[in-house]
């Protein structure tokens, strides 16, 4: 294994050098010993190897350590990454400043991010935009995300559904507005939110193949099975319902 505190340089030079070492171990070292010295002159190595590394836990080691520098030299440096070209980058910086969790960061929080064409810098986005929105502003944020409802894979929605439930019922118009768009898609994603919100215990498995039931056999009709098979008669909105809220468009 590389060392790396040795004779061979000064420490911040050792250290700078193992960032990009090929062992994954001695990177992980070297980005827990950065952020144990917490020298702002590991600032700019430190947000390059972000962009460039391929380790999930090397890349958490890296954000934590530039949480421990001054915010006033990393919050700037980041924001720069913000409009890199690689999506690695992108994502990486949103990850830190989550870490950092400074309100000024929420400004820097575009549209285009939020609806990044790659699906981790957009997840990334939606999680930090959530924890930063200030007081008064969460309305126009629900507007922003719903339009992602239906976007991606499983884990691309999960995402986007914790998102929302993090938000809480200030998203209940819009997703009963968008539970009856006409993409299945988006209304299943967003039947599925609305369930995890009212019961957050609930699998999001679960609540998708709930959605797509509803879907399938009308919201009346599910309500009169449900009804008969729990012996409650809890209502559910009809599309007339639905469609009369004015919500934000999907």
């Amino acid at each position: 294994m590389v060392p790396i505190d040795t004779a061979d340089g000064t420490p911040r030079n050792v250290l700078a050098d193992a960032l990009a070492a090929d062992d994954a171990s001695v990177r992980l070292r070297a980005a827990l010993a950065a952020g144990t010295r917490r020298d702002p002159g590991l600032l700019e190595r430190l947000v390059e190897r972000c962009a460039r590394e391929p380790d999930p836990f090397v890349r958490d080691m890296l954000s934590w350590a530039l949480t421990r520098l001054p915010s006033e030299i990393t919050l700037p440096r980041l924001r720069r990454e913000l409009d890199s070209e690689l999506p690695r980058a992108r994502s990486q910086a949103l990850h830190s400043l989550s870490k950092i969790g400074d309100g000024r960061a929420w400004a820097w929080l575009t549209r285009d991010l939020l609806r990044d064409p790659d699906d981790e810098v957009a997840r990334t986005a939606w999680r930090v935009a959530v924890g930063l929105v200030p007081d008064g502003a969460e309305q126009g944020l629900v507007e922003e995300l719903v339009a992602q409802l239906g976007r991606g894979d499983r884990d691309v929605q999960l995402s986007l559904s914790r998102a929302f439930v993090e938000l809480g019922e200030v998203i209940e118009p819009a997703l009963e507005g968008c539970a009856a768009d006409a993409d299945p898609a988006v209304a299943a994603h967003a039947r599925a939110t609305a369930l995890l919100l009212r019961d957050p215990g609930i699998a999001f498995d679960t609540a998708v193949e709930e959605a797509r039931r509803v879907a399938a056999l009308g919201p009346e009709r599910a309500a009169v099975i449900a009804s008969g098979v729990t012996g409650t008669s809890e209502p559910v909105p009809t599309t007339e319902a639905v469609q009369s809220t004015g919500a934000a468009s999907c």
